[in-house]
């Protein structure tokens, strides 16, 4: 286990690092496994362990422009790019030697794997983030220092000071992981997902912050709208062999759209629709859709592909039971002294 940030986080146990280590360094061939196969309910076969590490960027770099997919060529150009600059970026003593973390210790998958898209988001069609509404807010945060805002800090990672824990982000205070979402999105580490079925639910339990939505399939209603939830209130059903979870009443201490260090806008009006289905490759195609007028002009849609992953989920002790938390607090007061 390893400390990622200052305020103290750890990731996954170091087995669980290593493979996903190993399986960076190889570029896995597409497999066609044939026509699904079907469980004893008669629905795709989609349980198990899956990984959803990636280096395909959340929005479509400016120097790709329109151009939505990549040739494979340019895809692992792409890939060895990114490498090349995390890797310059780490700092070396003067032997040369790494110190702090490079690549061995993240959790980035085999590159962008069967899906060739520039960016994940797909719409907007320049795959990007699309415009605030009128009224929404962009809330940012840093690594290196508190950045005054408002109350509720809305983003995963930083604060807007330390004189209280709400003060913090809700990753630092274990209530949200910084990819689980919903919808999910690729990060450092804990890429992963465990999917149950069952004839009337399914369950979606990421590693990071080990959350579990448990899903019905029934046809109930969704919950009343008093009551927020912070991962929301999740509905699904199948449409042919496609499972489609729609999830509302989130919590308006959450954002529409988070990334480490900032936070758009607020969940609470947002509705989310999520897409399940595996592709000829055998990978599980997830699309995610943002419709949220009230944080953006227009909805946001996003696709990714995830691949079987032979490590289990790992119990995730998010800053060892959220001890550091006390000792950010304290030791600001210690600073005011």
């Amino acid at each position: 286990m390893k400390p990622w940030y200052s305020a103290g986080r750890l990731s996954i146990p170091l087995l669980a690092v290593v493979s996903a280590a190993l399986v960076a360094a190889t570029q896995l061939p597409a497999q066609n496994p044939g026509p699904a196969t079907r469980n004893e309910f008669g629905q795709p076969d989609m349980q198990g362990y899956w990984s959803f590490a990636a280096l395909t960027p959340l929005q479509r770099p400016e120097n790709m422009a329109d151009k939505a997919f990549m040739t494979r060529e340019e895809a692992t150009a792409f890939e060895q790019s990114v490498l090349n600059n995390r890797a310059a970026s780490f700092e070396r003593e003067p032997n040369g030697l790494d110190i702090g973390y490079n690549d061995f210790w993240d959790e980035w998958g085999d590159g962008v794997g069967d899906n060739l898209r520039t960016s994940i988001i797909v719409s907007p069609a320049n795959g990007r983030i699309p415009a605030l509404s009128e009224g929404a807010v962009l809330q940012r945060s840093s690594a290196s220092a508190d950045v005054l805002s408002e109350r509720p800090a809305r983003f995963l990672l930083g604060g807007i000071s330390k004189d209280n824990p709400e003060d913090r982000g809700l990753s630092e205070r274990c209530l949200v992981g910084f990819n689980t979402g919903p919808p999910m999105l690729p990060s450092k580490y804990n890429n992963n997902m465990q999917l149950l079925q069952f004839s009337d639910h399914v369950v979606v339990v990421t590693e990071m912050i080990h959350d579990a939505r448990i899903v019905p399939l029934d046809g109930r209603p969704h919950l009343h709208p008093a009551i927020t939830q912070w991962a929301g209130n999740s509905r699904g059903h199948w449409e042919g062999d496609t499972l489609v979870i729609h999830t509302r009443h989130f919590t308006d201490k959450i954002a529409s759209l988070s990334q480490p260090y900032a936070a758009w806008g607020s969940a609470k009006d947002m509705h989310l629709e999520e897409r399940f289905s595996l592709n000829e490759n055998g990978s599980l195609v997830y699309e995610f859709t943002i419709n949220d007028p009230a944080t953006f002009v227009e909805p946001i849609k996003g696709v990714m592909h995830m691949r079987r992953s032979p490590d289990r989920v790992y119990e995730y002790a998010c800053h060892e039971g959220n001890y550091a938390m006390p000792g950010i607090l304290a030791g600001a007061r210690r600073a005011d002294a």
